[in-house]
């Protein structure tokens, strides 16, 4: 596995956090959620059902950039990065070309349904059409996967390690 540094990237509900713990677990690297890198601002802002800004966004960005370029030895990043201009501010802030992005990419309706049944976290499920809006597919010229939510997270990890693998 050569590549060190990956952001798990995706709207809210679609198993960055599920996924980035068992494959830190897999391979060994240390993942860290993006959403704990918020101020509290942006979280209330959220948890108010109020979508977040660029203004509001571009500060926590700039930390997640920074989590990854203070980890040499690798990190996962568990980051919505949903924009083309959010994934080149991590790009630039980690000082890294190649940092890989893997989108965890699903059907609305079953991300509607996780985010209806998980408790205890602020993003309402009302903000999820925003998100979907907001989202931008990687580019070609992206160093980037996508894989499917519609399986086990056992299934997920085995194909973001054999694209690791792959893309070594």
């Amino acid at each position: 596995m050569a590549v060190r540094h990956l952001v798990l990237m995706g709207v809210s509900g679609s198993g960055k956090s599920t996924v980035g713990e068992a494959l830190s677990q897999a391979t060994g690297l240390p993942y860290l959620d993006g959403d704990t890198l918020h101020t509290q601002a942006n979280v209330t802002k959220m948890r108010d059902g109020l979508p977040l800004d660029d203004q509001d966004r571009m500060p926590w960005l700039d930390r997640c950039g920074a989590a990854l370029r203070d980890k040499p030895d690798g990190l996962i990043l568990g980051c919505s990065a949903l924009r083309r201009r959010y994934r080149d501010r991590l790009r630039k802030g980690a000082d890294m070309d190649d940092l890989l992005f893997v989108l965890l990419d699903g059907d609305p309706a079953l991300l509607a349904h996780r985010m209806q049944a998980r408790k205890g976290h602020y993003m309402p499920p009302s903000l999820l059409q925003s998100q979907l809006d907001t989202l931008e597919r990687p580019a070609d010229d992206e160093h980037s996967i996508i894989v499917s939510i519609d399986q086990t997270t056992e299934r997920m990890v085995a194909a973001i390690r054999k694209a690791l693998d792959e893309t070594g």
